[in-house]
């Protein structure tokens, strides 16, 4: 009884690690039934590293969860070195073509499924109805429910055709907060009555399009469950998403390192409490270790003595876990019987379609990106007036921890393609960086482009913005999600990913459309 109980236990856990390559004591841990692994920016150096890496994990389990939160946009793990080649859901939403989301789920699906990965945490399905919201911003496809929603479909449709699995997040929606989960818990003050006709919306289409997991929110939503974040909350989770929503796949924790999460009770007892709430797989964090793993494990056997985290609610997440497992794994066999041949680099970039190839298509999406820039003045007539001589001014905020580090904007794309010409063109700009340490604005009386993100939310972007249209020609870019009223964001982009930076680069370089919108 003791050997299953741990086996159940073994096969709920999610754990990350350090390093680029597989520690002993994960591959020992997988070769006895470990759940999975997930993947993070730092495990990554290059592809073929990644594809050797996720051999090994499925060396030591070939029925192992191998995610990684691949967005395609501003969160990006894939591309963690060089920045998204990926337009992000933001923009996605503003075009509103549900064939060219579900085209662009489908390429980040044979992207994550060329690197050797089978799960992917995505699409954000939350709806940003906050402006302010520190965490999910572009990441989502909109403020409105039924366009969220009809653009979750398409980007779940898209992915499951590739045979890596979606999951839609975060549950039941994380897009009205303006706290990020990371950090501490948010509060989202909504009845039943309201989630139900917009934050549930696009999980419903979720759902309804076979997205194979949904991913938890550590958010509070007191009119449902005033004690307990959504996590580890079985109101939430049975009744809500299992019986109400009709959800049967499994249901993923978001991260239990984060402060929502297990702030107050700790890491292993949150992942006790999480699994009895109804959670199936538990995303641990980074860096994980040996012996956190084990204190981890001791506490849901604990918590199985005691009553707290039932017997048969653990062997079904765990049957659950080893079912999805298994699926992915003989989803991602060949026809033959073996696993499909990887297109290395061009694996990762998707490289051809049916009808078009990437390159053909990155054109065409960025023609149609600047065709929904939100712009409060005439880009070409500023830079007219400003005799096409400007300087840069990059406002760098601390960027949460979804997003990391990854190169964002004009910057990455300029450094990705240093030979178009629109690059060739920028590279000529003094670019001044400016951060919260020393917001500064620099000296001098040229003609300032300011590109930042949520401008509006950190307040040395704002004086620094204010202190410089005091004395100069100032153009402020917003490639974060702007404030209502758009006070700091003459052009707002709704992305930041290195494709959203090219197509800001033509915009400010003044090149005409390659391709017709």
């Amino acid at each position: 009884m003791t050997d299953n109980l741990q086996a159940d236990v073994a096969a709920t856990l999610l754990p990350g690690f350090e390093g680029t390559s597989l520690p002993e004591w994960l591959d020992r841990r997988l070769r006895q039934g470990l759940g999975g692994v997930c993947v993070f920016g730092p495990n990554i150096e290059s592809l073929e590293q990644l594809k050797d890496l996720t051999s090994d994990i499925r060396r030591a389990n070939p029925h192992a969860i191998i995610a990684i939160d691949e967005e395609g946009g501003d969160v990006t793990r894939l591309f963690y070195a060089s920045g998204s080649p990926f337009p992000g859901n933001a923009i996605l939403g503003r075009i509103d073509d549900v064939e060219l989301t579900e085209s662009i789920g489908a390429r980040v699906g044979r992207a994550v499924r060329a690197a050797g990965c089978n799960l992917d945490f995505a699409p954000d399905t939350d709806i940003n109805s906050n402006s302010d919201n520190p965490v999910i911003g572009v990441r989502s496809f909109g403020a409105e429910p039924y366009l969220v929603a009809r653009h979750s479909a398409a980007w779940v449709r898209g992915i499951e055709s590739t045979g890596v699995a979606g999951s839609a997040k975060h549950f039941p929606g994380h897009g009205d907060t303006a706290v990020d989960s990371h950090l501490a818990l948010p509060v989202v003050d909504r009845s039943l009555d309201e989630l139900r006709a917009r934050e549930l919306v696009p999980f419903r289409a979720a759902i309804d399009a076979g997205t194979r997991t949904i991913m938890t929110s550590h958010i509070l939503v007191p009119q449902l469950d005033p004690d307990r974040p959504a996590t580890l909350s079985p109101t939430i989770l049975q009744g809500l998403l299992r019986e109400e929503l009709g959800f049967d796949g499994v249901i993923v924790s978001d991260a239990l390192d984060m402060e929502g999460a297990s702030g107050a009770l700790g890491i292993p007892a949150a992942a006790a409490a999480a699994v009895a709430a109804g959670c199936d797989l538990l995303c641990i964090g980074t860096d994980n270790t040996d012996d956190q793993l084990a204190d981890i494990e001791q506490r849901m056997l604990d918590a199985v003595a005691t009553g707290e985290l039932p017997a048969d609610r653990l062997a079904d997440a765990a049957a659950r876990v080893r079912a999805l497992g298994a699926e992915l794994a003989a989803r991602a066999m060949g026809d033959n019987g073996t696993p499909p041949e990887s297109s290395g680099a061009a694996g990762l970039h998707a490289q051809r379609t049916d009808s078009e190839s990437t390159d053909s298509m990155d054109k065409r999406i960025i023609a149609r990106s600047r065709s929904v820039f939100a712009r409060r003045v005439d880009v070409a007539e500023w830079l007219h007036r400003a005799d096409d001589d400007f300087e840069v001014v990059r406002l760098d905020t601390v960027a949460n921890i979804a997003v990391g580090t990854a190169p964002w904007g004009p910057f990455a794309a300029a450094h990705a393609e240093p030979d178009h010409p629109a690059a060739v063109s920028f590279a000529k700009r003094p670019v001044h960086p400016v951060s919260a340490a020393e917001w500064e604005p620099p000296p001098g009386t040229a003609p300032v482009v300011v590109i930042g993100k949520d401008n509006h939310r950190h307040e040395f972007s704002r004086r620094a913005i204010e202190r410089l249209r005091g004395a100069r020609p100032v153009l402020v870019v917003d490639m974060g999600w702007p404030s209502d009223d758009g006070a700091y964001a003459d052009i707002a982009t709704f992305g930041g990913s290195r494709l959203i930076g090219m197509a800001l680069l033509q915009e400010l370089e003044g090149f005409r459309n390659e391709v017709g919108a």
